[in-house]
């Protein structure tokens, strides 16, 4: 599954790539419009562990900026290119139940730069928009947090005695997958206001995944809602 993923994830950076080709080689009725603006929301993070670990979603907040540049209008379809530079918090919290009453959970925070494909359905201006989105996602690693708590540090009746993960550092500073989501756009005169929801899968670990290595797996992966404000630079139609 995990080679079936990175196949994915290499097919839509090439589609991406065929983007960006110019509009005359585009068989839809071409457009050049520019948008610019910030996003913000919240995500809702957890990190897939091989030996299992038992986690919940840890919440933490994400934002930054939006580019977005629509190049086509295709039948009824609106298509464009997105990219964002957004700083996102990430990580896990643990489900604990050994009965030693602790607690768990780290923050991850990232650099993220996903590149996607947006189609949109309705109105290109003054009106209401739905739209998907999909694409590859890059991550930069910069800080991270640990969070004990619960009295007594007790490990000894941890599930599977996977213990390793505390107090090891994140080793991976860059992590890579595909993202894909969707939402609405309203269009105003004054800009565009956009509600949307996105998966993130990581295709990367954030722990050294050699044979000598402990953890096998140990990928991102986080829900996100978040809200952005664009403003148009440039508006063809």
């Amino acid at each position: 599954m995990k080679q079936t993923l990175k196949s994915t994830l290499l097919l839509l950076a090439v589609l991406l790539l065929g983007g960006l080709l110019p509009a005359r080689a585009q068989v839809g009725e071409a457009r050049s419009d520019l948008a610019i603006g910030v996003n913000g929301g919240i995500n809702l993070s957890s990190v897939t562990f091989n030996p299992t670990i038992k986690t919940t979603n840890l919440m933490g907040m994400c934002g930054g900026l939006t580019i977005r540049y629509t190049c086509e209008k295709y039948f009824t379809a609106i298509c464009a290119l997105q990219m964002e530079i957004n700083y996102a918090q990430r990580g896990w919290k643990e489900d604990i139940e050994d009965g030693s009453g602790n607690t768990y959970q780290r923050t991850t925070n990232y650099l993220e730069v996903p590149f996607m494909f947006n189609m949109g359905w309705g109105r290109e201006q003054r009106g209401v928009k739905f739209f998907i989105n999909a694409g590859p996602q890059m991550n930069f690693f910069l800080s991270e947090k640990e969070e004990y708590g619960g009295g007594t540090w007790d490990t000894s009746n941890r599930p599977n005695n996977v213990v390793e993960q505390y107090g090891k550092d994140t080793e991976n500073s860059f992590d890579y997958g595909i993202c894909g989501g969707g939402g609405i756009d309203w269009s105003t005169k004054v800009g565009h206001f956009v509600l949307e929801g996105r998966y993130y899968y990581g295709l990367g670990d954030i722990f050294k995944n050699t044979k000598k290595d402990y953890f096998g797996r140990s990928g991102n992966s986080s829900i996100t809602v978040k809200l952005s404000y664009l403003f148009d630079i440039i508006k063809t139609k």
